[in-house]
């Protein structure tokens, strides 16, 4: 257990179908992620760094990618972009560590849904601060933190399936047929947003790659037009999914 190999703590750590998760496994994980961080979680394992301080770690990386979102000028963007590259590393090794140890926890759970919460909301208000262009109230600021709103709610409606049915006396699990609308048309629609991915826009890793590109339009116009765009999409994006993501629920067998 003291001086395990990469390839045991892999082992351990990724079970069968870890990387086909739905709706658990981001896309950065399955493409790249997930091969690097055994060699992170086996550091940690020989450390005998518990799970839990390493979703803390994994917390402060993402809040503080939010933080230095914040400020201006092409560097913050490329830096709080390797932030949140960090962040997907120690989302991906806290897991690995908790399952190779036999330590996985419903704190442990629950810690990493809190990290994914604040990571995004960071980064949202960040992204509202940078377009102001100032540490300054102003119009940018509050679209910041209204779009860090909707991306709250669209967990909140994502966490609150489980609390309902578990509060109800069903279990957790749901069958990809409970997933899919009643009505046609809005099958034809969650279909529709599926493919376009639009809500992507708002998460951590989409969002920080997308700040870097409106980061360098900005420096070559020398103004802050794309990260405001940007900021706008995002408003958009958050304001939109709240709403079509409450309707996909209740139109849907998940709470049944």
């Amino acid at each position: 257990m003291s001086k395990p190999s990469v390839a045991e703590v892999r082992e351990g750590g990724q079970p069968p179908g870890i990387k086909e998760r739905r709706n658990e496994e981001h896309w950065a994980g399955r493409l790249y992620m997930r091969d690097i961080s055994p060699y992170v979680s086996t550091v940690f394992v020989r450390l005998r760094v518990p799970p839990n301080p390493i979703t803390y770690l994994m917390m402060a990386f993402g809040v503080l990618a939010g933080v230095v979102l914040a400020f201006g000028g092409l560097w913050s963007a490329v830096l709080a972009a390797v932030l949140v590259q960090v962040y997907l590393l120690l989302d991906c090794s806290d897991g690995e560590v908790a399952r190779y140890t036999g330590r996985t926890s419903v704190a442990g759970i629950y810690l990493d849904r809190i990290g994914h919460y604040l990571a995004e909301i960071a980064l949202l208000i960040g992204l509202g601060v940078r377009a102001q262009g100032e540490f300054e109230a102003g119009g940018w600021v509050v679209a910041g933190m209204a779009a860090a709103i909707g991306a709250a709610l669209i967990k909140v409606e994502t966490d609150n399936v489980v609390v309902a049915r578990a509060k109800a006396g069903l279990g957790e699990h749901v069958s990809e047929a409970a997933m899919q609308p009643r009505s046609a048309g809005l099958g034809l629609a969650r279909r529709a947003a599926s493919a376009l991915r639009f809500h992507r826009v708002i998460q951590a890793v989409e969002l920080s790659l997308l700040v870097v590109v409106a980061a360098v339009v900005d420096a070559v116009r020398g103004d802050l037009l794309a990260t405001q765009v940007l900021t706008v999409a995002c408003v958009a994006v958050a304001a939109l999914q709240t709403v079509l993501h409450l309707v996909s629920v209740l139109a849907s067998r998940r709470l049944h």
